[in-house]
Order: C-alpha cells, then structure tokens, then sequence
C-alpha cells in the first residue's frame, strides 16, 4: 500500500474510522478513533486527510506538536499515513477564511468520512456550539500492507 488513494480505499471498507496519535508535552502518546476523509487543502488544492474535532488535550497537543499519524484497517490489512496537522476553527485562523468558509468545510471534511446528515442547521449549530475544528493532516510518509 502506497498511496494516499489506497489508504482511503482501505478506510471505506471500515466507515472511514481511523486511529489518531497525538504527543503530550511529557511525550507520552494519546490515541482516539475518528472518522478521517480526503479533501482538498483550502490554501494549496493538495489532497489532505481530514478530520473534525472538539477534544481539548488533542488541540492542545496538535497545537504544540503537530506531527502525527492516521491509521486504518480492515480485518488484517492497514495503512498509516504520515504527516504534520494543521488546525482551521474558531481558535485557529487560517488566511482568507470565515466563519462561513469554516462551516462549508466542516460539512466537506464530515461528507469525505463517509457522514450524512437529515438537518444541515441543526449539523451547523452543533460545530459551531461546540467549537468544532478541522485538522489538516498532509501526508509525507504513507506504508501499510
């Protein structure tokens, strides 16, 4: 498995559920499953693995050590992708985004996992309620089997 394509064609099989690593300042590791899709970078149009979140420690962590890793599987075959995140929300700004632009995103990044939703205000509000934020993770080392 070398591809990001093949990551993702692995993800499907498993609802687009992934394990996420993050790195605690005593450089511990905290690990969560998410749902994890594919867009395109707002900023480059590079393909991205994407995620939505509103854990604290794992924002936290982001923020001070961005590196990490997104593993998938399906019965005993996996891949892991590589690479540093990038935050966009309501604590993390990115050039030439709003509010309105975050929203869209957030719905792109939910979409891209496999995600649906019966009422898009309702789907809106909870994000912006809770605080919700995309995590960018761009890819520089992909393996698996």
């Amino acid at each position: 498995m070398t591809t990001l394509q093949d990551a993702l064609a692995l993800a499907a099989e498993e609802n687009y559920l992934a394990v996420v690593p993050t790195t605690r300042l005593d450089g511990s590791v905290q690990a969560s499953v998410v749902n994890v899709g594919m867009i395109a970078h707002p900023g480059t149009g590079e393909d991205v693995l994407a995620f939505v979140t509103y854990g604290p420690a794992k924002l936290r962590h982001l923020r001070a050590r961005p590196r990490t890793a997104v593993t998938f599987r399906a019965g005993w075959r996996w891949a892991t992708v590589e690479g540093w995140a990038e935050l966009i929300g309501p604590h993390d700004a990115y050039p030439h985004m709003g509010e309105e632009q975050i929203r869209l995103l957030l719905r792109e990044i939910f979409r891209s996992a496999g995600g649906t939703h019966d009422d898009w205000d309702e789907y809106d509000r909870t994000m912006r309620e809770q605080g919700r934020t995309a995590v960018l993770i761009t890819p520089d080392r992909i393996y698996g089997v």
